[in-house]
């Protein structure tokens, strides 16, 4: 909910600096003078967010960017000049972020440039502008060079649509010389390289033939890159210095699954190193270099020491036209006494599909994951078509597929589980968030006979109108979503986002259907939950409906997510049998209306008093 800090000789003196009474902060970052920690808040989910700043040594709170519906955005920080940053403010035209120095001591804002084209801007550590970014009519995007203030009138680099969302450039050295991309252009996955700036001479530093690189280990002082990593099932970490793979090896074999550096002192001595065990809550330490010790830091759930978490299983599963699915499955406690990732006897099953879609789901510990394996159920998460970190082939062969191949995929992964004896084919249940909601709406609506029941969190059911109330600072990325997706202003692209949005064949679904809103969804508009519940009223077709008056892409006051996961339970125990616990007082302690349809979950008609 809050930001606690402690010095490194006694955590346990641990306070927290901030005061977030009902809604937790979803970023946050020391200053680059360490006198103060910086985060970022909205109001009830409108994703309008605003920096704010705390004094480390009085506790002074102040707003660093005190505008009205405005979007910060960082842009650059600096190892060397530590008492300013360069961030980005929407005030002036809600598509574009203008740049400004923001002053940490004054609290003034200077423009640096007024933008009225670009969806984004690169900083070396000067603090300097150094690239321009622009997605160009193609999809791709045109990297623009910033020479002493001013945006040159030709790229030096460009994309096509097919290495969008697997080329980026990752910074720069602090001596502004070298230049990193991570970059598939020219190759499927994307590379490590480092770009000379004078000469313009490119080398590869790595790569890998499933999986993007995707993390970087950087020098403090320096900026050169250290070490990088690349996830296809698992993480795996490469170093290229010698003393940071004496470091990285030394924590390797003495933590269990899965670990990271958070941040590191400037003198280097010092770690803040995480480690997720799958099977435990996430943890931090403090690694001291020198002396080769690790000081536990914090837990990061500590209720969940001791609780009986379970394993999560990295399977590959193989589509109908024969694509690699990466793929993570975990089993209820006790119906797998072998650990082969096959329970003695099919279990129910609920499919998580991620949001984006163009994101993935990655090996770790999953609160979703846990939760419902407690509850009876086997989970499994499909990396399907579209999903990112596996080469620009596997992201773009989901390209005009939303409902089409991407669904199939899921279903291809259903039909796994089936006949891996996971699952029964009658006892499967799809969920998901956002893009994930728009699955579970395509699932009910486009395979009626496959799934028992759905849970659609905040997803779009009708992809022409969800491009038409896009948010203003994603203007400049539209025609990457109209290739993507669908380009409504074309006949063809319109009949085509008509034919793959669940809501025009809502009189289809059969199935029990729990759906979940934010009022305040700036992505997907409470119209996309509001037009499909009335189509289905429309065709009597029963249907559970939770909105949320003071939420949006998703549910993150505590009390709300307590209670949509309480109906959630409740909602799946009817329609799956899995154990859940009573509803209680969990929705009259939210903010949750319920809609319609609290008769079709159990005991929710009760808990609300009627």
């Amino acid at each position: 909910m809050n930001v606690w800090i402690a010095p490194v000789s006694d955590p346990s003196a641990a306070k927290a600096i901030t005061s977030s009474a009902d809604r937790p902060i979803p970023q946050f970052f020391w200053a680059p003078d360490s006198k103060s920690v910086l985060y970022i808040q909205d109001k009830g989910g409108d994703e309008d967010y605003l920096l704010y700043g705390v004094d480390v040594a009085t506790g002074a709170e102040r707003t660093l960017t005190p505008f009205e519906k405005t979007r910060v955005q960082l842009i650059g920080a600096s190892t060397t000049i530590k008492d300013r940053l360069l961030v980005g403010v929407n005030n002036r035209d809600p598509r574009f972020h203008d740049v400004y120095m923001l002053d940490l001591n004054t609290g003034e804002l200077t423009l640096v440039m007024q933008n009225d084209a670009y969806a984004g801007f690169l900083a070396d550590n000067n603090l300097a502008l150094r690239m321009a970014v622009r997605p160009n009519a193609g999809g791709g995007m045109d990297f623009f060079p910033v020479i002493d203030g001013k945006v040159a009138d030709a790229p030096s680099e460009t994309t096509g649509l097919a290495d969008a969302l697997t080329t980026s450039p990752a910074g720069f050295t602090t001596d502004g010389k070298t230049m990193y991309w991570i970059d598939s252009r020219d190759r499927n996955t994307a590379a490590l390289i480092a770009q000379d700036v004078a000469t313009g001479e490119k080398r590869v530093i790595a790569q890998n033939d499933k999986a993007d690189i995707g993390g970087t280990l950087s020098d403090p002082k320096t900026g050169e890159i250290e070490a990088y990593s690349f996830t296809y099932l698992t993480t795996e970490w490469t170093a290229t210095d010698p003393a940071i793979k004496a470091s990285l090896d030394w924590l390797d074999e003495r933590l269990d699954g899965d670990f990271g550096v958070q941040s590191r002192t400037d003198d280097d001595t010092k770690w803040v190193v995480w480690n997720d065990p799958v099977t435990g809550p996430v943890k931090a330490y403090i690694y001291d270099r020198s002396a080769n010790s690790l000081t536990e830091f914090y837990t990061a759930r500590p209720d969940l020491v001791g609780a009986p978490l379970q394993k999560m299983h990295p399977v590959e599963i193989k589509s109908r036209d024969g694509l690699t699915l990466p793929s993570y499955l975990t089993l209820p406690a006790g119906t797998d006494p072998n650990g082969d990732g096959v329970p003695d006897a099919a279990v129910p099953m609920v499919l998580l599909v991620h949001g984006g879609p163009w994101a993935r789901d990655g090996y770790g510990y999953n609160s979703y994951h846990q939760w419902l394996a407690n509850r009876g159920y086997a989970v499994l998460s499909v990396n399907f078509r579209g999903s990112t970190g596996f080469g620009k082939d596997f992201v773009n062969a989901g390209n005009l597929e939303w409902g089409k191949k991407m669904h199939d995929d899921l279903i291809d992964a259903v039909d796994w589980a089936v006949a891996r004896g996971v699952t029964s084919a009658d006892k499967v249940a799809i969920m998901g968030g956002s893009y994930g909601g728009y699955a579970t709406l395509a699932g009910l609506a486009f395979t009626p006979d496959k799934f028992a029941c759905g849970v659609d969190i905040v997803g779009p059911s009708n992809l022409e109108t969800l491009l038409a109330t896009i948010p203003p600072y994603w203007a400049p990325m539209v025609s990457q979503f109209h290739e993507r997706m669908g380009n409504p202003n074309t006949p063809e692209g319109l009949a085509l986002l008509k034919e793959r949005s669940p809501l025009y064949s809502a009189d289809k679904i059969e199935k029990p259907l729990l759906i979940g809103q934010g009022a305040n969804d700036p992505r997907v508009k409470q119209a996309e939950s509001d037009q499909i519940v009335a189509a289905m009223k429309a065709s009597n077709i029963p249907v559970t409906y939770v909105l949320y008056p003071d939420e949006g892409h998703g549910f993150a006051k505590p009390n709300n997510n307590i209670a949509f996961n309480a109906v959630t339970e409740n909602f799946l125990a009817t329609c799956l049998g899995g154990r859940a616990e009573p509803i209680g007082d969990t929705v009259k302690n939210s903010t949750a209306e319920i809609v319609e349809g609290a008769e079709y979950v159990q005991g929710l008609r009760d808990a609300l008093g009627g």
